[in-house]
This record gives structure tokens, C-alpha cells and sequence, in this order.
């Protein structure tokens, strides 16, 4: 991919309609990927960096809202563009509650749906509120999280963290980045991070690493030597 460009995905299942968009965003030096159902649109989206997407509301395999709402339930804030035939206040509300960014009615024109682009490709989406990965939930609105509808207590900065393994989850996180993301050009002293792990590691699992104490939870949060910290179930 042109780092320069536009990085867009459009998910349509319309073949002349997405030709059209395509071409006029090459005119425009945007570059945009396709899918044409909405599972294809989902993958895609989970393994590339996109600016924005553009999602259909009706496709087949997985329509517009369930690819929405399953994108913002695993934290991730690419603007979403829908695409409707259909032009009701219950429409736009439903698309809106799933984790949409804005709506554009067909039959539109192509220089507002560049405007309409470009205004999104400009900020993440906020639409991200709820975060929720092996039983454990984070309202990123309230500050608050729950594993398995417990109630945990965490300071914020332990909320940060642990708002940070989920996102990338199943994947690690170095300890630079995770003190980047959390402390950001304000680094702490050498204990904070060691301390904070360990208080989460209580609230969380109800251990720490080096904590033999016999629990019924399963063990979440995990340390790898050399590489950072994962969040994901110890069994998978």
C-alpha cells in the first residue's frame, strides 16, 4: 500500500456501484480495497489498516450491522461509513447504535461521499465504548470493567492497561509500548509498571505470576519473557 494515499476498504456486494467508487477514487489518489460480502469485508478489515470503510448495509454472508457491531465489540476504531437504500430516522438510529460513524443514502453523489471521507479518515472512530474478550468487559465511556459480570476495582492507570492487552489481544504487548500507551512521553519510575501489573494481576485473575494461591479463575493475563505481556485464555 501508497502510505501517501487514502487507505480505504469498501464493502459492497453491488459490482457496478463499487467499480464506479473505485474508479472515481483513483481519480481522487485514494486507494480502495473491495469486498463483496460481508464476512470477506471483515477479514479484511481485522488484518489491514484502513483509514475508513465503507460498508453496505445489505450484504450477504454478514450484513453491514453485524460486521459493525462485531468490529467495535473487539475495540477496533476504523470510521465506518454505512451505505442504505434506506432513509429512516429507525434506519440511521439502528446503524448508529452498532458502531457506525456516519450514513450516506443511495442513490449520492460521488464528491460528497469524498467529503464525507476524508472528514472521517481524520479521527478514529468513538464509537468504541465496549470491550469485551474471555469474559472480561470494559466500558470505555464509564471507566469501569467486570470479568464474568463481577465488578473489578482498578485505579485508572491499571484500566489503561488492561483497556490496552484487551485491544490487542490475542497478541502481545511489549513492555515499551505498553508504558508508551499508558504514560505516554511521561515515563515512570522503574516500579510503576511492575507494580501496577501486579495490582491488576490481583483484580484480574486473582494472582500473580508468582502467586501458587489456588484459584477458580482462569489465568488471563500472562508475562513473556523477553517480549511483554498477552491478555488471552491460558487453555488457547
Amino acid at each position: 500500500m501508497d502510505s501517501d494515499k487514502l487507505q480505504l476498504l469498501l464493502v459492497e456486494d453491488d459490482i457496478d456501484l463499487a467499480t464506479a467508487v473505485i474508479d472515481y477514487f483513483e481519480l481522487e489518489n485514494i486507494q480502495c480495497d473491495h469486498a463483496t460480502n460481508g464476512l470477506s469485508g471483515f477479514n479484511l478489515i481485522t488484518t489491514n489498516n484502513y483509514d475508513v470503510v465503507i460498508l453496505d448495509l445489505n450484504m450477504p454472508k454478514m450484513n453491514g450491522l453485524e460486521v459493525c457491531e462485531k468490529l467495535r465489540s473487539q475495540g477496533i476504531d476504523v470510521p465506518i461509513l454505512m451505505l442504505t437504500a434506506k432513509d429512516t430516522l429507525d434506519d440511521k438510529l439502528q446503524g448508529f447504535s452498532k458502531g457506525a460513524d456516519d450514513y450516506l443514502v443511495k442513490p449520492f453523489a460521488m464528491e460528497e461521499l469524498i467529503v464525507r471521507v476524508q472528514v472521517l479518515s481524520r479521527r478514529r472512530s468513538g464509537q468504541v465504548k465496549m470491550l469485551n474478550v474471555c469474559g472480561l468487559e470494559l466500558n470505555a465511556k464509564q471507566q469501569t470493567a467486570s470479568r464474568d459480570g463481577i465488578p473489578l476495582k482498578l485505579s485508572p492507570i491499571s484500566f489503561k492497561i488492561l483497556e490496552t492487552l484487551i485491544l490487542a489481544s490475542p497478541n502481545p504487548v511489549s513492555r515499551e509500548k505498553l508504558v508508551q500507551s499508558v504514560w505516554g512521553d511521561h515515563q515512570p519510575d522503574s516500579n510503576s509498571l511492575k507494580v501496577h501489573m501486579y495490582n491488576l494481576r490481583k483484580s484480574v485473575d486473582g494472582k500473580s505470576d508468582n502467586d501458587n494461591t489456588n484459584t477458580n479463575k482462569t489465568k488471563l493475563i500472562h508475562t513473556l519473557v523477553g517480549h511483554g505481556f498477552v491478555l488471552k485464555n491460558e487453555q488457547s
